[in-house]
């Protein structure tokens, strides 16, 4: 939590003027029970209303002024709370997004979005309490305090002894609630989650009729929240009633020792309201520093949560941040791969190469993959060399490990050992920004943002030209729709893109990878939506584009590989075969079975 304190640097004028004003309007706060004492003694007892009224006069004027001095205090109390979430909320932002996948994995979105919203809340309510009471409460327990023994110090005593007792207690709570309220926040992150779950996957969860087990799931999640909930809410509750009893008690005290007292004309009526006003200060005061101090441990809470984010390192640097390392142990560990160009299964690939000139645009040297926490590799032994110009389908069964063999082309994912390099250069030797900008990714699942369909193709090139737009468009065969949609480029997208079809939606990514006319064109599995007549036209036309991208084609549907310069037919995480569709046909079992799953004709044939 204390890291997380520099982002109000900017706020040092506001932190310090809040409690100050609080501390003035505390100080005259102070002054009113004296003021009362004068009223009844000099006033009332002498029956001057003149008197009455100017001290009455002076009451309004105390007032007024404390609470000009409160106004003004939460104001730059409200500004620096405000101001230092902003600033913490960029930078955690900002944070999350140069984390990896393999953190962003690790963490889960939900957590995330809890860090971001409820936890920044919280932080930014705790930072505005204690700017506006941190200082004042203690300053009118002990101001009153003082006050009593200006007026009595026998019965000042009193408060001597009170004060003490009441504190053992507020921190003692305190003490005991700080760790139940980290736990409150976990079970919250776990019924966050379950609810994103199932909003996200809703469709699936009524398809399979999942309603009632999953409510029972939440129920169970909650309840057990709940129970966090109310038995830190009952040790909190004993806070204000066990301060009343002591307060109370005191009062009890302080009354009957201040009648003794006027009794033997040592005090004065007035002196004895006074002391009892000054209690009652005191009991007020204890209260809200009671309250604070859940909200402070809330705060604390979240905060260490969040410092917990930035705490985490990304575990793929990039070598044009900052310190000239390529952030990876496993380039160092793969220096013996340097230029020798022999491995098993490329045969294929040195064939091509004595026919091509020029460095191949991706290569890929013994890579294997293991994500974080699992317990196999996901790739292994992963050896094959494109070219500019060539088009290299990928194709396997569910889980194969296609989409992990693409991901690591742009960095999305580090190979755990051997060598991934585009144009000849280890990817991880590329900073992110320049080795992304060779590669256009196209995603399984169709993302796009809320704002109009030119607006999300700009995300490919910023300053895209109208006939840049529309020649990626042509490509991705979206045109067609773009044209007859009111609007056109300017039409507005939905959250999600929503009010697109999943067939749009894909050509519209698509086409957002064109716009940037990349080197590298990956298509993860992006035409599924798309019907064959349309995911012919395309196939045709990206070949046909003069920029010759080497295109990486991910399909489960052979049809749309089997013209590929090079298939790659993944199996378990491995290669099971590289070569042509009819070299492939001849000589690789598992290209055969998915093939003839498909073509079941070509197989009776």
């Amino acid at each position: 939590m204390k890291k997380l304190l520099v982002y109000l640097k900017d706020y040092k004028k506001e932190t310090v003027l809040a409690p100050l004003f609080k501390l003035l309007e505390a100080s005259f706060e102070l002054l009113v029970p004296l003021v009362m004492a004068a009223i009844i003694d000099t006033g009332i007892g002498n029956g001057d209303r003149g008197y009455i009224g100017k001290m009455c006069l002076v009451m309004i004027m105390l007032g007024v002024v404390g609470l000009v001095c409160s106004i003004t205090a939460q104001y730059f109390a409200a500004k620096a709370a405000v101001g230092f979430a902003a600033k913490m909320k960029h930078a955690l932002f900002a944070h999350i997004q140069g984390l990896s996948f393999t953190e962003m994995d690790t963490i889960g979105t939900s957590t995330l979005i809890t860090r971001m919203t409820s936890d920044s809340n919280q932080v930014q309510n705790g930072v505005n309490m204690v700017l506006r009471l941190f200082l004042r409460s203690p300053f009118i327990v002990f101001g009153a305090m003082v006050m009593a023994f200006t007026i009595d110090v026998k019965a000042a005593l009193i408060f001597v002894v009170t004060i003490p007792v009441l504190s053992v207690v507020v921190f003692g709570i305190m003490m005991v609630t700080m760790p139940l309220y980290k736990k409150v926040q976990g079970g919250l992150d776990r019924v966050l989650g379950i609810t994103r779950e199932n909003l996200t996957g809703v469709r699936v969860l009524r398809a399979f009729n999942k309603e009632e087990s999953e409510i029972a799931r939440f129920e169970e999640s909650n309840d057990g929240l709940t129970s966090m909930q109310k038995y830190v809410g009952k040790i909190s509750a004993l806070m204000n009633p066990v301060t009343y009893i002591i307060i109370n008690g005191a009062v009890i005290v302080l009354i009957w020792i201040g009648a003794w007292r006027v009794e033997g004309g040592i005090i004065t009526q007035g002196a004895v309201v006074a002391l009892v006003n000054y209690m009652s200060q005191i009991l007020v005061e204890l209260i809200k520093l009671a309250n604070l101090i859940i909200t402070i441990t809330k705060a604390i809470a979240c905060g260490n949560r969040i410092q917990g984010i930035f705490e985490i390192q990304t575990s793929m640097k990039d070598p044009g941040d900052s310190d000239g390392k390529d952030g990876s142990e496993a380039f160092h560990r793969n220096e013996a791969f340097h230029g020798s160009g022999e491995f098993q299964g490329d045969e294929l690939s040195r064939e091509r190469a004595a026919q091509q000139d020029g460095v191949p645009a991706v290569r890929f040297e013994n890579v294997g993959l293991t994500y974080k926490n699992a317990g196999a590799e996901s790739l292994t032994d992963i050896n094959f060399t494109a070219y500019k110009g060539q088009t290299i389908g990928v194709i396997g069964g569910t889980g194969s490990g296609k989409s992990s063999l693409v991901n690591l082309i742009p960095r999305f994912y580090d190979a755990t050992r051997g060598r991934v390099l585009v144009c000849g250069k280890d990817v991880r030797e590329y900073s992110l920004e320049e080795l992304r900008r060779k590669v256009g990714v196209v995603l399984q699942k169709a993302v796009l943002f809320k704002g109009t369909i030119r607006e999300n193709l700009l995300w490919g090139k910023e300053d895209a030209t109208d006939e840049e737009i529309y020649r990626a468009l042509d490509i991705s065969q979206a045109r067609e729709f773009i044209d007859t949609r009111e609007g056109g480029l300017d039409a507005p997208v939905a959250q999600g893109g929503k009010n697109l079809s999943g067939g749009q939606k894909q050509r519209l990514t698509i086409a957002r990878a064109l716009v940037r006319s990349p080197e590298i064109l990956i298509l993860d599995d992006s035409a599924s939506a798309l019907d064959f007549a349309t995911d012919a036209r395309l196939r045709k036309a990206v070949r046909e584009m003069k920029d010759s991208p080497t295109v990486f084609l991910v399909s489960q549907r052979a049809s749309s590989i089997r013209y590929a310069d090079q298939i790659i037919v993944m199996d378990d995480g491995e290669m099971a075969g590289i070569g042509t569709h009819e070299e492939l046909l001849e000589s690789c079992p598992a290209y055969q079975e998915i093939y003839y799953s498909q073509f079941e004709k070509a197989k009776e044939a």
